[in-house]
C-alpha cells in the first residue's frame, strides 16, 4: 500500500478532505446525489478535472454508476447522507457479495442532532448488515487518510469499503497535510460469471467468501495490519474509554486522564485488542453518539463495559455532557449565570424573499386541502403562515401517499388531497410513484414545484435544470413531456407567485376524474434566473395603506412592521416577486418607483 508524499498543509472541511483523499487515491468516477451533510464531498471532487464527477438522479443510481466504474477497473466513490443510504441499500448489499474490480468506497454522512434531517439514523448498522468494512474519521486529516487507504483496502480485500462521517466532522475545518495524487490506473476487466452474476447458485457460494473476508479483516485489524484501525492512549489506569469519530474529540476535552482506545475501523472490530485494553483499566465506558453499536458488539464478546446507561441515545454529545456524566468534579463554574439570561427570541425558519413556493402554499391554505408533502425547502409550507402541509415522510413519498389516500377515501376527500414535490425530488423517486398512480387509476393530484434547481442542499443542478455539476450545458428534461409519456392527460402549468391563478388551476386539477399534474414553474430566488428586477422592487403608498398587516403575515423577510406602524419594504432584500402586491387588498403595495 503506497504512502502519500506530503507536500503542504491546508485547512480543510472534513468533506473537502474526503474529496482530496479520493483525488490522491487516483479515483476515476464519483457519482452521488446531494444531501446535507455529505454534499460538499462531490462538489469538491468536481474541482479535480481528472475525476468524472456527476450528480445522479438518486443515491441508488449513484452507487450503481460507481459500481459499474469499479467493475470496469477504475476506482470509484459514491457519497450520500444517511437517509440516502436507505435508497442505495439494494445495490450495497449485493455488491458486498460480488466484490469489486477497481476500489469502491461508499461515503455516508450521519446527522446526530438532526440539523438537516428527518431522523437520527445510525448508518453503522448498515456495515454490520451488509458485512462491509466501515471507517469513521474524527478530523479532516483522518478523512483524507482513511479515504485514501480505503481504496487500496477495497482492492486488497475485494470488497466495497464504507466511510462514515457525522455533521461535525463533515463541516469542521482542521489542518491537513495533503499529498501527491496517484496515477489513475484502470485494471483490466475479466469476465467472471460466478463472481459478478448473483443468481442464487452463485450467491450461496459468494456468501461463504463474504464471511471468510470478514473474519480475515477482523484478524488483520487485531494484528495491526490495517492502517487507521485503532490507536491507544494510556491513562491513569482507572477509567478507560472506547470511542470513535467526533465523540473522540469530546472525550479528549472532557477526560484528559482517561485511557482511550480510539477506533478508526468501527466494523468489524479488533476485539482481541479491545479485550487487552479492557484488562488495563478498572472501569470501561463506551462513548458513541446515537445507537449503542460499539457497546452491543463489545458486550456480545463478553467484555464488561458501560455505555448508554450513562449517556443519551439522542442528539450530539459535548465536552460538558461527558464531564457531567463521567467527571463531575472537573466541571468549572460558568463565567456568568445562565439562569439570569433572557431566553433568545424564537427564530423559526421562513421561505426566502421571492421564494416561488410561498404563493402556492398560500393558495393551498386558502383551498383547505390535505397536502401530502415531500423533502425540500417547500417542507416549510407546514409552518406559519400557511400551515399547508399535513404529512412529510421521505423523498418521493408524497405521490404514493396521495394515491393511498385516494384509494382509502371517498371521492370528496380525494378531491381535497394533493401531493406536493420538488422537481429534483420528483426525478429522485417520484416518477415511479406517478407511474403507479396512473397505472392503478388514481384520481389524485400532484403538484410539481419546478424551481429549476435542487434548492435545499445548496443549489445543485439536476436533470431538469439544463446544466451539469460543472455548470455546463446538459440535456434539459421536459417535465410536461415526461408526465404525458407516463400517461397523464390532465396537465396544468401555473406561476406559483400568482395566488389567484394557483387557486383556480389547483381547483380545476382536483376536479379531474383521473390523475392530474400541476407544474408550478418559477426559478428559485437565489439562482441567477430567479433574481428579480431591482427596478421593480415593491414600495408602499401610505395614503392607501390601512395598516391591516395582511402583507406582514406572509412572513416575507423583505417586509417588516416599521416603528410608525406601517409595513416597511427593504429594497435590498425584495426580489420583485410581487406576491405581497397580490395579497394587499387596497393597492397600497406597488411595483417600481419610489416609496411614498
Amino acid at each position: 500500500m503506497s504512502q502519500p508524499v506530503m507536500t503542504e498543509k491546508q485547512i480543510l472541511l472534513g468533506n473537502e478532505a474526503i474529496a482530496r483523499g479520493a483525488y490522491e487515491a487516483g479515483v476515476k468516477v464519483v457519482s452521488s446525489y446531494p444531501g446535507t451533510p455529505s454534499t460538499e464531498i462531490t462538489e469538491n471532487a468536481a474541482k479535480y478535472p481528472r475525476i468524472a464527477t456527476e450528480w445522479a438522479t438518486n443515491e441508488k443510481v449513484g452507487l450503481e454508476v460507481s459500481y459499474g466504474a469499479s467493475l470496469g477497473g477504475g476506482r470509484a466513490m459514491s457519497c450520500m447522507k444517511h437517509v440516502g443510504l436507505n435508497v442505495a441499500a439494494d445495490p450495497l448489499f449485493t455488491a458486498s457479495y460480488t466484490g469489486v474490480n477497481g476500489g469502491l468506497v461508499v461515503v455516508v454522512a450521519d446527522d446526530p442532532g438532526m440539523h438537516s434531517s428527518q431522523n437520527e439514523q445510525d448508518s453503522r448498522h448498515y456495515a454490520r448488515s451488509a458485512k462491509l468494512m466501515m471507517f469513521e474519521p474524527s478530523d479532516s486529516q483522518e478523512c483524507l487518510d482513511m479515504t485514501r487507504a480505503a481504496f487500496a483496502l477495497s482492492e486488497k480485500y475485494d470488497t466495497p469499503v464504507m466511510l462514515r462521517v457525522t455533521t461535525r466532522v463533515a463541516h469542521s475545518r482542521t489542518p491537513v497535510s495533503v499529498g501527491e495524487p496517484q496515477d489513475q490506473v484502470i485494471k483490466p476487466y475479466v469476465k467472471d460469471t460466478m463472481k459478478f452474476v448473483m443468481m442464487p447458485g452463485m450467491a450461496i457460494k459468494r456468501h461463504v467468501v463474504v464471511e471468510q473476508r470478514q473474519a480475515q479483516v477482523a484478524n488483520d485489524a487485531d494484528q495491526g495490519m490495517i492502517p487507521n484501525a485503532f490507536s491507544v492512549k494510556t491513562g491513569d489506569g482507572q477509567l478507560g474509554i472506547i470511542t470513535s469519530g467526533m465523540a473522540y474529540q469530546y472525550v479528549r476535552g472532557a477526560l484528559p486522564q482517561a485511557a482511550i482506545f480510539k477506533l478508526g475501523l468501527v466494523y468489524p472490530l479488533p476485539l482481541a485488542q479491545i479485550r487487552a485494553f479492557a484488562q488495563t483499566v478498572e472501569r470501561l465506558v463506551i462513548v458513541e453518539e446515537l445507537d449503542p453499536f460499539l457497546e452491543t458488539e463489545i458486550k456480545a464478546a463478553g467484555i464488561v463495559c458501560e455505555g448508554k446507561a450513562l449517556l443519551t441515545l439522542q442528539g450530539e454529545y459535548s465536552v460538558a455532557r461527558l464531564k457531567a456524566a463521567l467527571a463531575e468534579a472537573t466541571i468549572l463554574a460558568p463565567a456568568f449565570d445562565l439562569a439570569s439570561l433572557e431566553p433568545a427570541p424564537a427564530r423559526p425558519p421562513v421561505m426566502c424573499a421571492g421564494c416561488p413556493h410561498k404563493g402556492l402554499f398560500m393558495a393551498l391554505s386558502r383551498l383547505k386541502v390535505i397536502v401530502a408533502g415531500d423533502i425540500g425547502c417547500y417542507t416549510l409550507g407546514a409552518l406559519a403562515p400557511t400551515h399547508a402541509m399535513d404529512v412529510c415522510l421521505c423523498m418521493g413519498a408524497s405521490v404514493g401517499m396521495a394515491h393511498g389516500i385516494d384509494k382509502v377515501s371517498d371521492t370528496e376527500m380525494s378531491r381535497k388531497t394533493v401531493a406536493v414535490i420538488g422537481d429534483s425530488t420528483f426525478l429522485h423517486t417520484g416518477i415511479s410513484s406517478l407511474i403507479n398512480s396512473v397505472y392503478n387509476r388514481s384520481t389524485s393530484t400532484l403538484i410539481i414545484l419546478d424551481n429549476s434547481i435542487t434548492g435545499m442542499t445548496g443549489h445543485q443542478q439536476n436533470a431538469a435544470s439544463g446544466l451539469n455539476i460543472h455548470n455546463q450545458g446538459a440535456p434539459e428534461l421536459d417535465l410536461v413531456a415526461l408526465v404525458r409519456a407516463i400517461g397523464v392527460t390532465a396537465i396544468h402549468e401555473v406561476d406559483p407567485a400568482d395566488i389567484r391563478a394557483c387557486q383556480r388551476v389547483i381547483k380545476q386539477a382536483i376536479d379531474e376524474p383521473m390523475v392530474s399534474v400541476v407544474i408550478a414553474k418559477r426559478p428559485c430566488a437565489l439562482i441567477p434566473s430567479g433574481i428579480g428586477d431591482k427596478d421593480h422592487v415593491v414600495h408602499l403608498d401610505k395614503d392607501l395603506c390601512t395598516r391591516c398587516m395582511a402583507c406582514i403575515k406572509i412572513m416575507c423577510p423583505a417586509l417588516q412592521k416599521g416603528p410608525d406602524g406601517y409595513p416597511h419594504v427593504d429594497p435590498n432584500i425584495c426580489n420583485s416577486c410581487h406576491l405581497c402586491t397580490r395579497v394587499c387588498g387596497f393597492g397600497a403595495l406597488k411595483a417600481g418607483g419610489e416609496a411614498i
